[in-house]
């Protein structure tokens, strides 16, 4: 899962979450042992549908496959082993040439810090800000050198929202200017819209459609207690990645911004120099729906060295055909990403980022299901594609390219996708992230009222996942998608999963301690693959296609012709 979805850590929590957290750690933050903190391995499960799935989690988190980093030969193990174990079962390779794979052409780039420059210039005075300890310049996939010197504008939050009467861009005039931009959306837009208008895509794409030259993102003191700086600045070295298109340029690289950078917290009051407005005025400003935008009197310098090469990657497919022959031609997909962050920084002696809940578990959860559905004594009549994407932490790349070419002839008519669910504590129920946006949504509860398992509502529904990892790569294509995800109801009074999900999201998110040796309940796991089958089941059985519900954002915002094949 991409930095952005870690909904656990920006949730604010309870007093009770926050006692039992604090049960749960030492006086110098470390877990104490407990119910969600790493334990012995449980012994090995009564139901052969679990123990697939823990040879699978082990398999795919092992030190061999060294943290299954896109590009690199421990992802391509990972993809053979995948490939494998669709093979077994049942499944027929759906990728290119009749292979398992299907190719995914990327570049990757890293800044040099040699280049990096941020100059603010008010009449005869200018500041340069320091590289990286208040700004880092973003790669430009398009140049090995970018330089821009222009005048600034302040656009709120870089949000067109026309369907709630919202524009930061009225009376604006972006043309040869850098835009300078405040994260995240209205309060009072609903969650759905907010994160989506939130997203930094979307603003580049917004203020790039309107003419800026350059881009410059400025930190609040929201930002900082939700990502602190040195979190971000530590992490410069690490490459970006970008789709490669057919003519070998960036896909959603908008070569018209020269230079986009980020501005930390401490140094933001800088872009406003010359004005009696600070960052907290404007940004209180922004969330309460107020802010309007402005010339600004400063003009910025930026600057950016880049270092580009290309990569490719593979998807990892696998089809089940239907039944019926005239729905042959109408797809169920299922994904999972196969893809984590490989070697990294060295904590506590470890540098394998294994990502084990992240996302081993939800890749050996969707080949379980494909086993049940080949297995099973009538075949959904739709036909169903099991896809393992790559490039997932790298911004849902794996899962665009897949959406916007996959390989068979017909058309996509719903996604199911699973992303690290939390299972380190036994629950009762599931979460189906999205379901209630389209026609998905009863016949997920039907499903589950087959299995005896309650579906609970998203618990953080302020954090929006549902336009945070693959699936949203299909919603943008207006097909109709739902996100599995773990339950939050206890099986275990002594153990709640959702302390034992946030204990992760705090201690082992994105770190090498997200390993096989975590209390994974491998059962539950088994559940949540019964019931990704049944839904399946239930999309393909149906009559007619899933439709998003009237009215809905997602459906009226991304409105066209599904996904065809090419």
């Amino acid at each position: 899962m991409p930095p952005a979805a870690r909904r656990l850590i920006t949730a604010t929590p309870s007093l009770a979450l926050l006692l039992a957290l604090a049960a749960l750690s030492g006086c110098d933050g470390a877990p104490a042992p407990g119910p969600t903190a790493p334990a012995a391995a449980a012994p090995r499960s009564a139901d052969p549908a679990a123990n697939r799935i823990e040879d699978d989690v082990r398999a795919l988190a092992g030190d061999a496959m060294q943290g299954r980093a896109t590009g690199t030969p421990g992802f391509d193990r990972a993809a053979d082993h995948v490939a494998a174990r669709f093979a077994e079962a049942g499944l027929q390779p759906a990728g290119a040439d009749g292979s398992w794979f299907q190719p995914v052409p990327l570049l990757r780039a890293t800044i040099d810090a040699e280049g990096a420059l941020l100059r603010v210039t008010l009449g005869d005075d200018a500041v340069e800000l320091a590289f990286p300890e208040q700004f880092l310049p973003l790669p430009d996939f398009n140049r090995p050198e970018s330089a821009v010197d222009a005048p600034a504008v302040f656009v709120v939050q870089a949000v067109h929202a026309p369907g709630l009467g919202h524009d930061d861009f009225a009376g604006l005039d972006l043309r040869g200017k850098v835009a300078v931009i405040l994260g995240g959306a209205p309060d009072h837009f609903d969650d759905d819209r907010r994160a989506f208008h939130g997203s930094l895509a979307e603003k580049l794409r917004a203020v790039a459609a309107r003419g800026a030259v350059g881009a410059v993102l400025a930190g609040t003191a929201d930002d900082e207690v939700r990502t602190p700086w040195a979190r971000i600045a530590a992490d410069r070295d690490r490459p970006s990645m970008r789709l490669r298109g057919e003519d070998g340029r960036g896909v959603d690289t908008w070569p018209g911004l020269q230079v986009v950078a980020r501005v930390g917290a401490a140094a933001a009051d800088t872009l406003f120099a010359g004005g009696d407005r600070s960052t907290a005025r404007l940004a209180a400003d922004a969330r309460a729906g107020r802010g309007r935008g402005f010339d600004l009197p400063v003009r910025l310098s930026l600057a950016v060295w880049t270092r580009v090469d290309v990569l490719d990657s593979r998807n990892v497919v696998g089809l089940l055909p239907g039944s019926d022959p005239a729905l042959a031609h109408e797809y169920v997909v299922h994904t999972a990403h196969l893809d984590h962050l490989g070697i990294g920084a060295d904590v506590d002696g470890d540098r394998v980022y294994n990502g084990a809940l992240d996302n081993a578990l939800g890749v050996a959860i969707m080949t379980e299901a494909a086993r049940t559905l080949a297995s099973a004594s009538g075949r959904p009549r739709r036909p169903q594609l099991f896809v393992a994407v790559t490039a997932e932490e790298q911004g849902l790349l794996g899962s665009q390219w897949f959406a916007d070419r996959p390989p068979v002839d017909g058309a996509l008519v719903a996604n199911i996708n699973i992303d690290m669910p939390v299972l380190t504590a036994p629950s009762r129920d599931v979460v189906a992230i999205g379901a209630g946006h389209s026609s998905l949504g009863p016949i997920v509860d039907e499903a589950a009222r087959g299995l005896g398992v309650r579906v609970s509502p998203d618990p953080f529904p302020e954090e929006a996942a549902f336009v945070r990892s693959d699936q949203f790569s299909f919603v943008r294509r207006g097909i109709p998608a739902v996100y599995l995800d773990g339950g939050v109801e206890p099986a275990d009074p002594e153990r709640d999963p959702r302390v034992a999900a946030t204990w992760f999201m705090r201690n082992c998110y994105h770190r090498p301690c997200d390993q096989a040796d975590l209390p994974i309940h491998y059962d539950d796991a088994a559940r949540l693959a019964r019931l990704s089958a049944r839904i399946a089941r239930g999309i393909a059985d149906a009559d007619a296609p899933p439709t998003w519900n009237e009215g809905d954002f997602f459906g009226e915002w991304f409105s066209r012709p599904p996904s065809t094949g090419r």
